[in-house]
């Protein structure tokens, strides 16, 4: 059963939070109103395998808290909750170590989703962030991290800001999915990036 520990400073969007996870097997072991909270509930030794982070709190703030989770719990998943989808809010959490952000009004079935994809591994974007981090890479086409870059290695970095999946990109490119992963592999290890979301992030330049 996968164990949550819910940080938001909104009473009533814990406890619907709670409801929602609760009734699809999943265990809370703590709610917190900010990141000084949370890490008390930790402290005390309460287990926890994903995190539901809000940014915008009184006291410690979310990019704190995500900052402090991976540097002392770097097991715990973190799904950044939030209302804020400006550059900075999703430049900071995401490169700070947040597994996921979505938007509060993404729905039940959204967060549940999100929750099972970062527990497995696969990060996680709101469409409307995708969206954000596409248009600063439109913004930023010249990039440092794409210099040792083959053409066809920027080609497919440019589909990945799209949030294209590899059997997309492969069908843009007449090529194999298998040859796609290849060239993501060569990215990661050119760039030193080795997550997608964050090398969407590290391509817009505003890291």
């Amino acid at each position: 059963m996968i164990k949550a520990l819910l940080v938001d400073d909104e009473n009533m969007l814990l406890d619907s939070l709670e409801i929602i996870l609760s009734v699809n097997d999943m265990e809370i072991t703590g709610k917190a109103h900010d990141g000084r909270e949370a890490l008390e509930i930790l402290r005390t030794g309460a287990a926890c395998d994903v995190a539901l982070v809000d940014l915008n709190m009184k006291g410690m703030g979310g990019i704190e808290l995500i900052g402090h989770l991976k540097k002392s719990y770097p097991g715990i998943k973190i799904l950044v909750l939030t209302t804020f989808y400006d550059d900075k809010n999703i430049t900071d959490a995401i490169m700070n170590g947040a597994d996921g952000y979505l938007l509060k009004d993404s729905g039940k079935d959204a967060i549940l989703g999100a929750v099972s994809q970062i527990m497995n591994g696969v990060s996680v974007l709101d469409p409307k962030v995708m969206m954000r981090l596409t248009t600063l890479m439109k913004q930023n086409r010249t990039v440092d991290l794409c210099e040792e870059m083959t053409e066809r290695e920027r080609e497919i970095a440019s589909f990945l800001a799209e949030g294209l999946t590899n059997r997309q990109i492969a069908d843009k490119l007449y090529i194999s999915e298998g040859t796609v992963k290849n060239y993501i592999s060569s990215i990661y290890d050119k760039t030193g990036i080795h997550d997608r979301v964050k090398l969407v992030v590290a391509l817009s330049g505003k890291s």
